[in-house]
């Protein structure tokens, strides 16, 4: 009799012990760890880029922040800002308070273009304190377009506010942009959702943000806005095909608003954080929510 009582306070005891030991260090080693690097892509959509910042804010509360950033036009602006080492919570700062006027700088001297493109790049040299891509905190790629040939550019290195002009240079609204003596244009025409980059600059995993929609009939009567509206026509299907190379998407749901409503960008911000938290929880199930990879 008492053999059995002993036997069973010493397996009371062991058990407890057991689920001591796992509550404690060792249940924390037993969390999987990320190996390799986490990619961020941020895909274009012009005005509807601001919705980037908010699922920003949503990666970060949830403890997911990347080694990689690649971006596509309004995507390379936002991801500029990101691997120079504004939070989120500063960038809708930034986003709040730059005025249309500080970047819309009126081309009348070439008729290849509305805007010139050059108070956008001294706008983002200024805010990055004109570090080169090379120097950012986090590993940068901004995705451009060959005007020449076609090709996707992949611009790594050099003058930060130059990259980003020409990621964003949309035909007929900006002025091709000119790095190292080949013209180059929006990077949305050839990959408005460059997963496959972020995995050349070393990412083993992708979370990719597509800010776009199906095209809606909010089309303005402006050449601007007949030309966004073409240009989403246009890449929409390469979109959706570049998507499924991402381990996880985000779609904010921007629909109601027009790629041209510079105005919404509180909502749209806000639309990016509300697709962010939804999309916890299938981040969690596949990449391990640590704050970086090796």
């Amino acid at each position: 009799m008492l053999r059995r009582t002993f036997a069973r306070q010493l397996a009371t005891g062991v058990a407890a012990a057991s689920a001591l030991a796992l509550s404690g260090p060792a249940a924390a080693q037993a969390t999987p760890r990320r190996t390799g690097k986490l990619g961020l892509v941020l895909g274009g959509g012009s005005a509807r880029g601001f919705a980037h910042i908010g699922v920003l804010k949503a990666l970060e509360e949830s403890g997911y922040k990347p080694d990689v950033v690649v971006g596509t036009s309004a995507g390379s602006l936002v991801g500029a800002f990101y691997a120079a080492g504004f939070s989120p919570w500063q960038m809708e700062e930034v986003a709040l308070k730059v005025r249309d006027i500080d970047v819309a700088d009126f081309n009348s001297a070439n008729k290849r273009g509305m805007f010139a493109g050059e108070a956008l790049q001294k706008l983002i040299n200024e805010y990055v304190r004109n570090q080169p891509i090379e120097k950012l905190k986090l590993t940068f790629g901004a995705v451009a377009t060959n005007l020449n040939n076609g090709d996707a550019v992949l611009l790594r290195s050099g003058d930060t506010g130059q990259a980003v002009r020409a990621s964003s240079a949309i035909p007929g609204v900006f002025v091709p942009a000119v790095v190292g003596g080949v013209e180059l244009v929006d990077g949305g025409l050839v990959s408005p959702l460059p997963v496959r980059f972020a995995r050349t600059l070393g990412a083993s995993q992708v979370i990719a943000v597509d800010v776009g929609t199906k095209p809606q009939n909010n089309v303005g009567h402006g050449l601007y806005e007949v030309i966004l509206q073409s240009f989403e026509i246009m890449g929409r299907a390469l979109t959706n095909l570049e998507a499924k190379e991402a381990d996880v998407l985000i779609r904010p749901d921007t629909a109601r608003f027009s790629s041209t409503d510079f105005g919404a960008r509180k909502d749209l911000i806000q639309a990016g954080y509300v697709a962010g938290r939804a999309a916890v929880a299938e981040m969690k199930s596949k990449i391990p929510p640590n704050a970086r990879g090796n």
